[in-house]
Order: C-alpha cells, then structure tokens, then sequence
C-alpha cells in the first residue's frame, strides 16, 4: 500500500478543482484568488504603517510628559493627580506668578 506524495496531493486537488467547478471557471477564480490576495497585502502594510505611527506618538507622549513633570517639579507644582493639558495650565500659572513676583 503506497502513500500519497505532495506531488500527487496537487494533481489529486487539482482534478477536484477542475470536476468541481469546470475549466472556464479556473482563470476566473485565479483572478479573484490574486485580487484577494494583493488586498490583504495592502491591508496588511497599511495597518503595519498605522501601528508603527501609533508607536511612534505614544512614545512621544510618554516623552512630553516626563519633560513636563520635570519641569513641574523644578517649579514646585503637583502633578501627581493631572493630566497633560492641567499640568501645562499649572505650570503656566506658576511662571505668571514667578515673573509677577519679580
């Protein structure tokens, strides 16, 4: 009793194929079969392009924010309980009132 090789798998399947759906429909399901496949390729570098953008901004958030907390603690503002834009408005105020104090 032999076993089947790859080789005889692909004849086997494509004496399916040809059965199942006849010879006019093969170059037509071989275009859909390539079109399909290019739109996932341009699916999957455009989501790889996104994820590296999100990387990128998120990073430079983190960034921002601990040059913000530095700058918050060398003025002796509380930051531990504010967001980002709180934190800019308190470090504003304490400029104004350094200056002001001047």
């Amino acid at each position: 009793m032999a076993f089947i090789n790859g080789a005889e798998w692909i004849i086997v399947i494509l004496i399916i194929v040809v059965l199942f759906f006849g010879a006019r429909k093969i170059p037509e399901l071989a275009k859909s079969l390539g079109k399909a496949s290019s739109e996932f390729q341009k699916a999957r570098i455009e989501s790889k392009k996104t994820l590296e953008t999100e990387i990128g901004k998120s990073s430079q958030k983190s960034v921002d924010r601990e040059k913000l907390e530095s700058i918050a603690e060398t003025l002796g503002v509380d930051y531990s309980n504010k967001n980002d834009q709180d934190l800019k408005n308190s470090i504003e105020y304490e400029l104004k009132k350094q200056n002001s104090d001047q």
